[in-house]
């Protein structure tokens, strides 16, 4: 680029020159491939200096850079520009209905078959092409009502409303929806990755110096004390970190979305834990005191709804009061919400699976063992583990052994691990690579698998079947084998400890499932695919 000034501010909007995977240049287009969409400032790009159009669809940020020295004599041909895209796109007769946003033309056609994409990109005036939800969208830049206004001339369409770009309408399907959840899961989520490797290389450094390995320090050490709250930093204040993350995703206030976070924890709240067992909200509403700070469905159910409550008091309320009157009234709407509904469906979901699945472990044998390997990642994910960890407890310390939950936990653990391992075998890009091979020694060492489901898994959804496959089979073979864990302690390399007890056969034999947990979740995820670099 010839403005180095210009470009400088648009990577920095962009998340940083470490944000950009591959960046392409044509004309007057910028074509910037991201890794983490979630820390682009879309919004100070679109009103940015020297910058025509910004775009931002699936990883990919297209910006239409301004000529400001030849300005006023490149004005574009809006009527020739919907002229040429509706001649590409199969004539007006092919075109259903049309709207806009605030950068693409939407076309609803009746065969979307015949448009040909690379036909219509090359149309002077045209920045790209995208088919989502039902829709056939050309990317035009801010000159696009102009260019649909010519377009509704054209065909006597008549003119709607512009639409949100970040709200299309689509058909409700299931995998529409579907794929909204995940997008939502994972553009909240991916957000967290930098504290949670952070927080997890603690753990990694407190195991590897610890007690558990070298021995260097001690468990009543200040060192170790440091080093463990440095970890518990994040994953105990995480609704607060997910709860501005979500908030980001949805475009509503992020303050807003930390306070959702924060009122689960605030320790006047937390205090009642075990003393008493519902609180009235603001004396009318009842609601379970419990503990939440390490589930995270509350608050993504809490902020979504929020989004919804924000965005009403913003298009009614007056602009002069506004400012004051608006979070007021949209937390003073969601904390009964959060306490009465959102908080407690977490526990309710938790305990209803809980249940169903022991009671599957006592009619299933080795295929229930199979099933929570299979699935234990994903509970973990939605915060509802609790009651499945807490049924294990209760089985440990009556027996003085645990051969289901805990035990197909390990498994999935494993195959959380070698999930990772498998991206980074598959991974080309040199920050990609390194990034899956630091969340797999982050699970060996530290015994820290969140990294992987959110960096790996959740990001680039296909490498979730990876755990399906690994816990499942290393689940199966345990479930077999009868293997008994004698002792709660490490999550890492080093919990086969817990197995000793049991003799050699059963420690033997927990190795071996979570050797075929690893191996089996790195094949499925190399070649699943799916990690937009191919």
């Amino acid at each position: 680029m010839e403005d180095k000034a210009l470009y400088e501010q648009i990577l920095r909007l962009a998340g940083g020159k470490a944000n950009i995977s591959r960046e392409t240049r044509r004309a007057d287009a910028l074509y910037l491939m991201l890794k983490d969409s979630g820390v682009v400032d879309l919004h100070a790009l679109q009103t940015l200096d020297g910058v025509a159009a910004a775009d931002l669809e699936r990883g990919r940020l297209h910006l239409c850079l301004r000529d400001t020295t030849q300005e006023e004599t490149k004005m574009p041909d809006n009527k020739q520009i919907a002229r040429d895209v509706l001649e590409a796109v199969g004539g007006k007769e092919n075109v259903a209905s049309a709207t806009h946003c605030m950068t693409r033309l939407r076309l609803v056609l009746k065969d979307e078959a015949r448009p040909d994409d690379e036909v219509v990109k090359k149309i002077p005036g045209v920045l790209g092409v995208v088919r989502s939800g039902g829709q056939y969208q050309v990317i035009i830049g801010q000159n696009v009502p102009k260019v649909y206004e010519e377009v509704c001339n054209l065909t006597g369409l008549a003119a709607k409303a512009e639409v949100p770009a970040d709200a299309p309408k689509k058909k409700l399907t299931l995998k529409s929806v579907g794929n909204s959840i995940m997008d939502y899961l994972s553009g909240s989520m991916s957000q967290l990755i930098p504290v949670m490797i952070a927080a997890a290389m603690f753990k990694t450094v407190l195991v590897v110096i610890g007690p558990d390995m070298l021995k260097l320090i001690t468990a009543d050490s200040d060192a170790y004390i440091v080093l463990d709250f440095l970890y518990d930093s994040f994953y105990y204040f995480l609704p607060i970190y997910l709860g501005k993350a979500c908030a980001k995703r949805l475009g509503c206030n992020e303050m807003l979305g930390i306070m959702m976070g924060a009122i689960l924890l605030v320790p006047n709240f937390t205090e009642l834990i075990g003393t008493k067992d519902t609180l009235a909200i603001y004396g009318l509403f009842p609601a379970p005191v419990a503990d939440y700070s390490q589930s995270i469905l509350p608050v993504i159910l809490a902020v979504w709804l929020m989004s919804y409550v924000e965005r009403f008091f913003k298009k009614y309320m007056p602009v002069t009061l506004s400012t004051i009157f608006t979070p007021f009234l949209t937390m003073a709407i969601m904390v009964p919400v959060m306490f009465c509904i959102c908080a407690p469906l977490g526990g309710y979901l938790g305990t209803v699976l809980g249940n169903i699945l022991i009671a599957f472990q006592q009619s299933g044998g080795f295929l229930a063992t199979a099933v929570v390997g299979a699935l234990y990642a994903f509970i973990v994910m939605t915060g509802m583990h609790g009651v499945l960890l807490m049924a294990a407890m209760t089985t440990f310390f009556s027996l003085g052994y645990e051969d289901f939950v805990i035990v197909a936990g390990c498994c999935a653990n494993c195959a959380a691990w070698g999930m990772a391992l498998g991206a980074f075998f598959r991974l080309k890009q040199k920050e990609t690579k390194s990034l899956a091979f630091g969340y797999f020694v982050s699970g060996i060492l530290g015994g820290i698998t969140e990294p992987s489901l959110y960096g790996v898994g959740i990001k680039y959804k296909k490498p979730l079947l990876s755990l399906l496959v690994g816990g499942f089979a290393g689940g199966l073979y345990v479930g077999i084998m009868h293997v008994k864990c004698y002792m709660l302690g490490a999550t890492n390399f080093l919990s086969f400890l817990g197995f000793v007890a049991g003799g050699t056969a059963n420690t033997e034999n927990y190795i071996i499932g979570c050797v075929i947990s690893i191996v089996l979740a790195a094949v499925t995820a190399y070649f699943v695919g799916g990690y937009g670099e191919d």
